[in-house]
């Protein structure tokens, strides 16, 4: 069975209190759900990309820290799973229901 990142993406001026009671109570069966089938390896949500911050090796050995995501973009991952499927069209079918549950972009993709 191969590995899959199923990952929510969200702007960079998401703003969480849309979260509403059923929002929650759909991610909440989605993870039950993903559990039950015994798919489900791991899952967390992450802070706002405005919390990150990113390390880059200098020439000199020593590393750089500096606040804020590795890239500027529009959009950044939100939250994630990480599933055990048998193929490429499970872990679409469990994106697609992450989709609908999170209400946000949802992208799959392998492990090697």
């Amino acid at each position: 069975m191969t590995q899959y990142l199923v990952a929510i993406h969200h702007p960079d001026d998401y703003d969480p209190s849309v979260e509403d009671e059923a929002m929650t109570r759909d991610i909440d069966m989605l993870n039950e759900e993903m559990e039950a089938a015994g798919v489900r390896i791991f899952a967390g949500g992450l802070r706002p990309a405005s919390n990150a911050k990113s390390l880059r090796a200098q020439p000199n050995g020593e590393v750089l820290v500096t606040d804020g995501p590795y890239l500027e973009t529009k959009e950044h991952v939100g939250g994630f799973w990480m599933l055990e499927a048998a193929d490429l069209d499970e872990a679409l079918a469990w994106g697609r229901k992450a989709a609908v549950a999170c209400r946000a972009p949802v992208e799959v993709r392998p492990f090697f």
